[in-house]
């Protein structure tokens, strides 16, 4: 099922499992996963896009035996947070994704996604060769920790909201 609000998102994730933040381009997917506590996003791989089938097939196969159990794809919002043809494209891949697995999809923005990538690449002194194999899951990266870092914040709201402590 697609999510549009990170917050249902979040209140239908399974404690203690990994999730998963997509970098989709044109000719490639940059795949990051979270460690269990969903509080550090690692890039993993980039997968060379084909065709949906094949790309889909591929993906699946490395998030189940990851055991991730969401995915969230990086939306690419124009700088004045308005939509375009990537942002349709992006939908339409999460559309397709969801008719092949029951895994809960939700959206994150992700301008600046790739600068922010890249200045890291480049602050670690990478090569250029380097930078273009990683850039995509590096991105991914970038993408899931901002997520992550947001379900964090609402994982501490709602426990303050249920135990508002001695000063209540």
């Amino acid at each position: 099922m697609i999510h549009q609000d990170i917050l249902e998102f979040a209140t239908i994730l399974p404690p203690n499992r990994a999730i998963c933040g997509l970098d989709l381009g044109d000719k490639t997917i940059g795949v990051a996963i979270s460690d269990l506590r969903r509080l550090v996003a690692t890039p993993v791989t980039t997968i060379r896009r084909v065709k949906f089938t094949v790309d889909a097939e591929e993906l699946l196969k490395l998030l189940t035996a990851r055991e991730v159990k969401g995915i969230i794809l990086g939306l690419p919002l124009n700088m004045d947070g308005s939509t375009g043809p990537r942002v349709q494209a992006t939908q339409a891949f999460a559309r397709n994704l969801m008719k092949l697995t029951d895994l809960p999809i939700t959206f994150w923005d992700e301008r600046l996604s790739t600068v922010a990538a890249t200045r890291a690449l480049l602050e670690a002194d990478t090569s250029r060769k380097r930078r273009a194999e990683v850039i995509d899951q590096v991105a991914a990266g970038y993408i899931l920790q901002g997520a992550l870092d947001r379900l964090d914040t609402l994982s501490r709201q709602r426990a303050a909201d249920l135990d508002p402590g001695e000063d209540a």
